[in-house]
This record gives structure tokens, sequence and C-alpha cells, in this order.
């Protein structure tokens, strides 16, 4: 499951607020695709700026990494991903876009 799958956003393509609010930056970030075999950066979506979480944009990784740790997908990510020892850390992730 991706995050706009789990959170509900329609800020996919296609999604009901895609056109209002646009597309999520996660749904398009390429380089992270299969990453937590999500899509894009759909199960690493707290690496990518401008996210769309909690009804307003969040800014960069630096901004916006309390909201993201204590977010509920993310804590289902590292779950799910530490149970099968995959979880990829986020230096690492932050490399793959730079």
């Amino acid at each position: 499951m991706n995050c706009w799958e789990y959170m509900k956003c329609g800020r996919e393509a296609g999604g009901k607020n895609a056109a209002q609010s646009g597309v999520c930056p996660a749904y398009t970030e390429e380089a992270l695709d299969g990453i937590h075999d999500g899509r894009n950066a759909g199960r690493a979506c707290w690496v990518v700026a401008g996210t769309f979480c909690g009804g307003e944009v969040q800014g960069t990784h630096a901004q916006k990494e309390k909201n993201c740790i204590a977010c509920p997908f993310h804590r289902l990510v590292r779950e799910e991903e530490g149970r099968k020892g995959s979880f990829r850390f986020l230096a690492e992730l932050l490399a793959m876009i730079s």
C-alpha cells in the first residue's frame, strides 16, 4: 500500500483532489520507485519535499521530519519493512533523490 492509498488524500494522478491541489510529489518521484515495494515514493513519502499531509503542503524533509516520524503510515512502513529486514534509512533515500 502506498501513502496516497493509506491516507486517502486523493492526490494521486486522477485522484479526487489532484485537479485542485495538484498531484503529490511522492506519487511522481520516480527515483524511489520500488523502495519498500512501493510505487515511486509511495512508501518513502517522508523523504520527498512538498507532500500534502494533514491538510497542508509540507516543506523540505528537515521541516516535516517531526510530523513524518509521528505519522501512522511511516510507523506502518517501518514495522513492515523492519520485520523483513529491508527498511531503507533516510540518508540512503535522500542520496537517491539528490
